[in-house]
């Protein structure tokens, strides 16, 4: 049973957080394009897109350290050192992602919904974005990217046991 729960949280992790580093890395710098040039339908569009893959895939991405923490229940190793780290690790990777990546996303949809050729006139008023957003955004995604390569890391590398997995 333990194989194959490791099987399912590797795969998890693999098509569900990868996607999520993979879109929230990519959408700062389509946010600076599209905030550059408001009327770029195309830079919307791809902003909206990156947007919609962080949003589901972190949903679909919970099931990841579910897998994990019944994996590592399976295998009697709930209590070692490193892996509260890493569980540690993760839950802080998922408060930056809700708290900071995804509502920044937000934000620059917003800003580039209300100055779209399609808004309203009475919407003019509305402050765009500047492009230090999108450049914030870039570097808490990184910090969000840098938590799960040393999840990741420390998963294959177990810090303080006898030797790899």
């Amino acid at each position: 049973m333990s194989n194959f729960l490791l099987s399912v949280h590797v795969l998890g992790a693999i098509l569900a957080i990868g996607p999520v580093a993979v879109a929230a890395s990519m959408f700062p710098p389509a946010a600076r394009r599209a905030l550059s040039d408001p009327a770029d339908a195309r830079a919307a569009a791809a902003v909206r897109i990156l947007h919609r893959i962080t949003a589901v895939y972190a949903v679909i991405g919970v099931l990841v350290p579910v897998f994990g923490v019944a994996t590592a229940l399976s295998m009697g190793i709930l209590t070692q050192p490193w892996l509260l780290v890493s569980m540690s690790l993760t839950g802080l990777a998922a408060v930056v992602l809700i708290t900071q990546v995804i509502p920044t996303q937000k934000r620059v949809l917003a800003g580039l919904e209300q100055h779209t050729p399609a808004a309203k006139d009475d919407d003019a008023a509305a402050v765009m974005p500047d492009l230090s957003i999108a450049r914030r955004l870039g570097m808490t995604t990184g910090i969000f990217n840098l938590l799960w390569a040393v999840v990741v890391v420390m998963m294959i590398y177990r810090p303080g046991q006898d030797g790899y997995v």
